[in-house]
C-alpha cells in the first residue's frame, strides 16, 4: 500500500500493511468498506512528531482521522494508476494523461489533494477530456515542480493568485484549453514560462485571430454602415411605417405602403370603380382600416394640394382625411374607413327610418357646416344625401366631399342645404325623378305644401301629431333656404338655432314618452298581480 509521503514512507508502513491485501479492489469499494485500524490515531501522532511538515499536522483545525485515512487509500490506488515503480517506497508523480475515464474520479477526491503527499513533484492530467473550470484542488500540492493540464476542455478563469504558493513550479502547460483571456503579461508569476505554455489556451490573444478580426472589422464595418444606410433609405422612401412614429412623415403615404395595405391592390379589396378613380379598402401596418382613392395618371395635381389643407380638418361630423400619396406611379387620397352606408342608401333601403333618426342626422350635418364656416371658410363641401356617410354604430353623419378654394356664396350654400333637407323629408331623388332636376323637385314640393303634406312626407317616418308638426317646420325651413329670390333665406346661424331647438324638444318628448311607457307597463303588471 502506498504511503502518504515518499520521503517519509516509513511513517505509514503500518497503514500500508493493513490495506495491502486489498490492492485488487476498486478505490470506491475500499473507501466504502475499509475503516481506520485501532492504532491509527497513535500512528498519526507519531508521524507528526517525526515530521511536523506533513499537511495534516500543520492544519489549525482538529484532525479528521477519517479523511486522513481515506486519503491514504486514494494515494495507494493513485500511485499504482500513475505507474510509479515502487509505491511503497516512492510516490513522485501523478500521471493520468490520456485516461479520461478515471481522471475526473481522482479529481473529485478533494480530501486526497487536501493531504497531498509531499513526495509528489509532477502532476500530468493532459488529454483527459476534462470539461470544467480549473481544478483548484490540485494546487494544494504546493511542492510540485511540473503541472501539465493541456489538451482538455477547461474553461473560465485561471486562479492565478493560487499559483503564487507554488514556488518550485518550473514547468507549466495549459495549452489547448478554453480559458478566459487574461493579462498574463502583467503577472510576474507567468513571466517564468514561455508562450508555449499557453498556446491555444485562450489566456493570451491569438495574433492570427487578431489580424483576422482587424481585417474583418476594417472591411466589414464600412460594409455594415453602407448596408445600414441603404436599409434606412429604403425604409424612409418606401416603407416609413416600419420606422418609429417620431421619424415618420405625417400624412404622407408611399406606393409600397398602400400596396401592402391592399394586398397588392387586389380585386378583393376593390370597393368601387369609375372613369377617374378606383376605391380600395386597406389595412395599414398599425391596424387602421382606411379608404384609398386611387386616381388616374392624368389626375390634376390640385387634388394633392387640396389634401394638404383637408388633413387639418378635425370634427366628428367630417370624414377624417389621413393623408395622400403623390408619386409618378401612384396618386391617391387616404381617408378613414367607415363601416356603414351613405344617407341616400339608408333612406332607400331601410324599412323604418323614424323622424328622430333623421333629426339627429340633420343636427350632425348642421354642426359640421358650422365648423367649416367658422374655422375653414375657404373649404366648400358637396351637400347631398349621397355624400353623407353614416356610421353603423350610431348613425353619426359625416360630410365626405370637400372642395378647397370654393367661392360659393352663403346664399348658394343655404340653397344646397335646403335641397338636402327637403330630400331627407320626402325621400325623392331630384336629379333622377324630375325632368328639371332640383328646380322641378322644389316646384313639386311647393305644389303640395302645406295642404297635402301627408302625401309629401316620406311614409316610413310614421309621424305622431307632435313629430308631424316638427316635420312640417322642417319642410318650411327647407323651402325658405331654397328661396333665393327673396329676403326670406335664413343664415346658417339661424338654421342652427332652429334645428337645435327642434332637436332638443324632440329629445324631451322622447324622454317623456319612454317614462310614460315604463309607468304604463308597470301599472299593467300591478293590475295583473291584483287581479289574481
Amino acid at each position: 500500500m502506498a504511503s502518504i509521503s515518499g520521503t517519509f514512507i516509513i511513517l505509514f508502513f503500518t497503514i500500508s500493511a493493513s490495506v495491502s491485501a486489498t490492492l485488487s479492489a476498486s478505490v470506491i469499494d475500499d473507501l466504502r468498506s475499509l475503516k481506520p485500524p485501532q492504532d491509527f490515531n497513535s500512528t498519526i501522532m507519531k508521524n507528526c512528531l517525526h515530521n511536523p511538515s506533513l499537511r495534516y499536522c500543520s492544519t489549525s483545525s482538529p484532525m479528521d482521522l477519517d479523511e486522513i485515512f481515506k486519503s491514504t487509500i486514494v494515494a495507494s490506488h493513485l500511485c499504482n494508476e500513475s505507474k510509479n515503480p515502487n509505491c511503497v517506497e516512492s510516490f513522485p508523480k501523478v500521471d493520468l494523461r490520456s485516461r479520461p475515464n478515471i481522471a475526473p474520479l481522482y479529481l473529485s477526491f478533494n480530501f486526497f489533494w487536501k493531504y497531498c503527499p509531499i513526495s509528489i513533484v509532477s502532476i500530468d492530467l493532459s488529454n483527459t477530456s476534462l470539461k470544467s473550470n480549473f481544478p483548484v484542488d490540485v494546487l494544494h500540492c504546493t511542492q510540485i515542480q511540473s503541472l501539465d493540464m493541456s489538451h482538455n476542455e477547461l474553461y473560465g478563469d485561471v486562479p492565478i493568485e493560487n499559483f503564487s504558493a507554488l514556488s518550485n513550479l518550473s514547468v507549466l502547460n495549459l495549452s489547448y484549453n478554453h480559458f478566459s483571456e487574461s493579462r498574463i503579461s502583467d503577472t510576474l508569476f507567468f513571466k517564468k514560462f514561455n508562450s508555449s505554455s499557453f498556446f491555444h489556451s485562450g489566456l493570451i490573444p491569438d495574433h492570427k485571430k487578431f489580424k483576422i478580426k482587424a481585417i474583418v472589422l476594417l472591411v466589414g464595418f464600412p460594409i455594415f454602415v453602407i448596408l445600414k444606410v441603404c436599409c434606412l433609405g429604403w425604409l424612409c422612401f418606401r416603407r416609413p411605417d416600419f420606422l418609429p412614429k417620431m421619424f415618420q412623415r405625417k400624412n404622407r403615404f408611399t406606393p409600397a405602403m398602400l400596396k401592402a395595405a391592399t394586398n397588392g391592390f387586389s380585386r378583393n379589396n376593390l370597393m368601387g370603380k369609375s372613369a377617374s378613380v378606383d376605391i380600395y379598402r386597406g389595412t395599414m401596418r398599425n391596424g387602421t382600416d382606411v379608404r384609398i382613392e386611387v386616381y388616374s395618371s392624368d389626375c390634376h395635381p390640385k387634388v394633392i394640394e387640396e389634401c394638404k389643407i383637408l388633413v387639418q380638418l378635425c370634427h366628428k361630423n367630417l370624414v377624417n382625411l389621413l393623408g395622400w400619396c403623390d408619386n409618378r406611379s401612384l396618386r391617391a387620397v387616404v381617408t378613414e374607413w367607415l363601416e356603414g352606408e351613405n344617407l341616400e342608401r339608408w333612406l332607400l333601403g331601410s324599412n323604418f327610418t323614424s323622424w328622430n333618426y333623421r333629426l339627429r342626422i340633420l343636427m350632425g350635418v348642421v354642426e359640421g357646416m358650422c365648423y367649416l364656416q367658422e374655422q375653414w371658410p375657404g373649404v366648400g363641401y358637396d351637400l347631398r344625401t349621397s355624400s353623407i356617410m353614416l356610421s353603423n354604430y350610431n348613425l353619426e353623419p359625416k360630410i365626405s366631399r370637400f372642395k378647397v378654394g370654393n367661392q360659393s356664396s352663403n346664399s348658394r350654400r343655404m340653397y344646397k342645404f335646403g335641397v338636402f333637407l327637403l330630400e331627407m323629408m320626402v325621400n325623392r331623388r331630384p336629379q333622377e325623378e324630375f325632368e328639371r332636376g332640383e328646380a322641378g323637385f322644389i316646384e313639386y314640393i311647393r305644389m303640395h305644401y302645406p295642404g297635402n303634406l301627408e302625401q309629401l312626407i316620406d311614409q316610413k317616418m310614421e309621424l305622431t301629431q307632435n313629430t308631424f308638426d316638427q316635420a312640417k317646420q322642417a319642410i318650411c325651413l327647407g323651402l325658405m333656404c331654397t328661396d333665393v329670390s327673396s329676403n326670406r333665406q335664413p343664415s346658417l346661424e339661424q338654421v342652427f338655432d332652429i334645428v337645435s331647438r327642434t332637436y332638443q324638444s324632440s329629445r324631451v318628448l322622447a324622454s317623456h314618452h319612454n317614462h310614460y311607457h315604463r309607468r304604463f307597463q308597470r301599472g299593467k303588471g300591478h293590475r295583473r298581480v291584483q287581479s289574481r
